[in-house]
């Protein structure tokens, strides 16, 4: 057009070669502030889409980290409710091993059973009665029984104040439970009667033991601690030890996850029944015993239980935290930019911007040249 400006080739070539160098230098200068070399999809699409790909899982797996972190300390929780309710299960356990070794003031008959494994000939029809003076259990012998028969019609009847049971050296135990007599009699014979250790007799009301009646109430002021115990050992809305459930997810798709089944730990759920006959028996103290030997046997299976699933969770926690690691720096080795290198750049295009300045001066100067022709 008529209005536009003629420059000569070597202006123009000047010219151009600022200009590339003046974008180059607000690429560098952006690189520099932002830190990054990739800023959009524009700079390199490649590398712009697969590191905001590794980014977002990045960001998705650390998000779950909380979730696992969470699962580890109600794992925590749960293991150290495990290590308090089995400190009160043994606390009761040397209470029943004190009942134990207090000498039982209540009445007790005991003699030794023939032959207490094997089943003996009887008259079938024929009874054996055991009463407490008030209320009477009756074993009605078939051709054989055995004495677990007997063991099972005397602990089986509501309401008998007495228990019986057979030591380990063969011999038949029958143990009030209260101030009351033991009455031995039924249709047998003295003879059949007499394979099962038994004979007619009745045997005088002893009293209450105090002490034993003590440490009874002691034995269930632990069972009530128990409970409060497992109801108490929750994190986060989640009680392993009282009937909760727990599920770890590792990985942003759901697919790796790990569910904990968790239990109930109260003294029901560990089988500790209430202190039986308030301990005036032998045979309900042995019976307390044993439950506790069972519950500190369970508490043990399940804490191994536990440590095996925390271990679990806390290897997929260091996993998860050297995935985020790696997923960031791949992420980050494709867009960042290396400031050394930008910084190089800068001041290499400063040189050629000056350079091109000082050209483009002297491409000038043939013009001026002319212009001087006119003076």
């Amino acid at each position: 057009m008529s209005g536009d400006i003629v420059l000569s080739a070597g202006v123009r070539s000047n010219l151009l070669a600022l200009q590339l160098t003046s974008d180059l230098m607000s690429r560098t200068q952006q690189r520099l502030s932002t830190g990054t070399k990739v800023n959009s999809a524009l700079d390199n699409p490649i590398n712009f889409f697969t590191s905001s790909a590794l980014t977002n899982r990045a960001c998705d797996l650390s998000n779950l980290l909380d979730g696992v972190s969470n699962g580890i300390k109600t794992l925590e929780a749960a293991g150290n409710g495990i290590s308090a309710i089995k400190r009160l299960v043994e606390n009761a356990q040397a209470i029943a091993m004190q009942a134990l070794q207090n000498p039982p003031t209540t009445a007790k008959y005991s003699r030794t059973v023939s032959t207490a494994s094997s089943s003996f000939a009887l008259t079938a029809g024929k009874t054996i009665t055991v009463n407490d003076g008030t209320t009477t259990a009756t074993l009605t012998l078939a051709a054989t029984n055995t004495v677990q028969d007997f063991l099972d019609a005397v602990n089986n009847t509501a309401n008998l104040n007495v228990r019986a049971g057979l030591s380990s050296d063969g011999m038949i135990l029958l143990e009030a439970t209260r101030a009351n007599t033991i009455v031995i009699g039924g249709t047998a014979s003295a003879a059949e009667k007499a394979q099962f250790g038994l004979v007619d007799d009745t045997t005088a009301a002893g009293t209450v033991n105090a002490t034993r009646a003590s440490l009874a109430s002691q034995y269930d002021n632990l069972r009530a601690q128990i409970d409060k115990l497992a109801q108490d050992a929750g994190f986060n809305g989640v009680d392993l030890l009282y009937g909760g459930s727990l599920k770890v997810t590792f990985s942003e798709q759901s697919t790796s996850s790990l569910t904990i089944a968790g239990v109930t730990f109260d003294s029901a759920g560990l089988g500790l029944t209430a202190a039986g006959s308030n301990f005036q028996s032998d045979y309900s103290v042995n019976t307390a015993l044993t439950q506790a030997r069972t519950a500190l046997n369970t508490l043990a299976s399940q804490a191994s239980t536990f440590a095996s699933n925390l271990s679990i969770v806390q290897v997929r926690q260091d996993f998860m935290k050297a995935m985020i690691n790696t997923l960031r720096t791949g992420a980050n080795n494709l867009v960042l930019a290396d400031t050394n290198e930008e910084g190089a750049n800068m001041l290499a295009l400063q040189t050629r911007q000056q350079l091109s300045t000082t050209a483009l001066s002297l491409a000038s100067q043939a013009s001026q040249n002319v212009l001087r022709l006119f003076q």
